[in-house]
C-alpha cells in the first residue's frame, strides 16, 4: 500500500486541530460516524456504511469434509479484499501488511470468540458439514475499515440462511428455499470492533479516526466487545506505551459503542424481516429515494389548468401592440443594403488615400507589383465625383506560396 505521504503543513494543521479538541467533520472526541445498514435481495448481502467508508458483506455456504481434529464442526472462513476502487493506494493482486493484520483481527474476532455455534453446522460427522464462507470488500476507503467490517461481517451472518438438509442413513437431501424455509445461523452473540486513535503518545485520544486522521496517529486500540462487556479480543499497534488506566477507560467508551451499534443492528435485521414477511420493499430496493431520478416511480404533481385561457387573454390584452413602421431599405452602393437603424455601412465610402489620388489625378500607367502586369480578369466599380467618372479596379489577391501580390488600376 503507497499513500501519498502528507505535506508538513497538513501535518501541522491535523495536529493542530486535535490539540484544540477540533474534528474535520465537526464530531466530538469520542463521537461515532453515522452507520446506515441495507440489505441485499438475497439473504446474507448487506451493505454497512461508516460515514464514508462502505464495506459490501456476502455469505456464501457449501457442503465440505470437515477437518481431521474437528469432525463435529462446521468451517468458518474470512476473507477481505482491498481493491483500488476503494482507494488508489491499494495494490491490486498483493496482500499488503494491512490487509494480513486486517484478516487476522476478523477472525480472532469473530471466529475465536465463538460467536457461531460451529457444531450447529455439522450434518453428518466426519463426513459432511457446512462451510460458511464471509467474504467482504472495501468498497470507499476513508478511515477505520477494521470496525466497518466487523459490523458488515456480523451483519452478514446473522442475515444470512442455509439451505434445509434431510439425512437418511447415508443419504443427504438438500432442499431449495421453494421446497423449505431455509434455516437461520446459530449465533450466540454480536462481537463488534470499537477503534481509538492515540496522538503525541498517548495524549490525546479519538474515536473512529477518519483517513486524514489515521495518516497522522502514534498508536492504534482496537478492542471487539460483544453488548454483555465481555472483550474478544485487543489489539494495539504502532509501538506506544500505553496505562491501565487508558485501556480501561477505552473499554467503558467501547462498551456504550457496542451496545448502540448492536442495537441499531438489531433494528435493521428486524426491520428488514417485517418488509419481506408483509411483501413490501426490502433489499436494496428500499434504499432508493423517490426524489432520485433512479427511483422506481415519482409521486405525480396535479396542476390546475382550469383558468389557462383566461389568464391568457388577459396577458395578450395587457401587452403593447407591435410597431407597424417597417424599415424601408438603403441603399449605399450597388450590392450593398441597410435595412433598420444599425450601423452604418461605410462600403461606398473612399479611403483617405484614394482621395488624394482622386484630386492629384490618375495615371493610365499600369502599377506592376514583382514582375507579374495586371492587364485582365478585373472588375470594375463606378463611384460619381464632381470632376468627372473615375474608374477603380481592384484585383484579387494572388498569394503564390510565401509572397502576396496586389495589383491595382487607376484610370481617369
Amino acid at each position: 500500500m503507497k499513500e501519498t505521504p502528507l505535506s508538513n503543513c497538513e501535518r501541522r494543521f491535523l495536529l493542530r486541530a486535535i490539540e484544540e479538541r477540533k474534528r474535520l467533520d465537526g464530531r466530538q472526541t469520542y463521537d461515532y460516524r453515522n452507520i446506515k445498514i441495507t440489505f441485499g435481495t438475497d439473504y446474507g448481502c448487506c451493505v454497512v456504511e461508516l460515514g464514508k467508508t462502505r464495506v459490501l458483506g456476502q455469505v456464501s455456504c457449501e457442503l465440505v469434509s470437515p477437518k481431521l481434529n474437528r469432525a463435529t464442526e462446521g468451517i468458518l472462513f474470512f476473507n477481505l479484499e482491498l481493491s483500488q476502487m476503494a482507494a488508489p493506494a491499494f495494490e491490486p493482486g498483493r496482500q499488503s501488511d494491512l490487509l494480513v493484520k486486517l484478516n487476522r483481527l476478523l477472525e480472532r474476532c469473530l471466529r475465536n470468540s465463538k460467536c457461531i455455534d460451529t457444531e450447529s453446522l455439522c450434518v453428518v460427522a466426519g463426513e459432511k458439514v457446512w462451510q460458511i464462507r464471509v467474504d467482504l470488500h472495501l468498497l470507499n476507503h476513508d478511515g477505520n475499515i477494521i470496525d466497518a467490517a466487523s459490523i458488515a461481517a456480523i451483519v452478514a451472518l446473522c442475515h444470512f440462511r442455509r439451505p434445509d438438509v434431510s439425512v437418511q442413513g447415508n443419504e443427504v437431501t438438500l432442499y431449495t428455499p421453494e421446497e423449505r424455509d431455509p434455516v437461520p445461523l446459530s449465533i450466540h452473540h454480536m462481537p463488534v470492533c470499537v477503534s481509538f486513535a492515540f496522538f503525541q503518545q498517548g495524549t490525546f485520544l479519538l474515536v473512529d479516526p477518519s483517513e486524514r486522521e489515521e495518516r497522522v496517529m502514534d498508536g492504534l486500540l482496537v478492542i471487539a466487545m460483544n453488548k454483555h462487556r465481555e472483550i474478544c479480543t485487543i489489539q494495539s499497534s504502532g509501538g506506544i506505551m500505553l496505562l491501565n488506566e487508558q485501556v480501561l477507560r477505552c473499554s467503558k467508551i467501547a462498551g456504550v459503542k457496542v451496545a448502540e451499534i448492536t442495537e441499531l443492528i438489531q433494528k435493521a435485521l428486524e426491520n428488514d424481516r417485517k418488509a419481506r414477511k408483509e411483501g413490501g420493499k426490502f433489499g436494496f430496493a428500499e434504499s432508493i429515494a423517490n426524489q432520485r431520478i433512479t427511483a422506481f416511480k415519482m409521486e405525480k404533481a396535479l396542476v390546475d389548468t382550469s383558468d389557462v385561457e383566461e389568464k391568457a387573454e388577459e396577458i395578450i390584452a395587457e401587452a403593447e401592440p407591435p410597431p407597424e413602421v417597417v424599415s424601408n431599405p438603403v441603399l449605399w452602393t450597388p450590392g450593398t443594403a441597410q435595412i433598420g437603424e444599425g450601423i452604418e455601412n461605410s462600403w461606398g465610402d473612399l479611403e483617405d488615400s484614394e482621395k488624394e489620388d482622386e484630386d492629384e489625378g490618375g495615371s493610365d500607367e499600369a502599377i506592376v507589383v514583382g514582375s507579374v502586369r495586371a492587364d485582365a480578369g478585373i472588375e470594375a466599380c463606378s463611384v460619381g465625383s464632381q470632376g468627372g467618372w473615375s474608374q477603380r479596379f481592384l484585383l484579387p489577391y494572388v498569394v503564390y506560396k510565401h509572397v502576396s501580390y496586389i495589383y491595382s488600376y487607376t484610370y481617369m
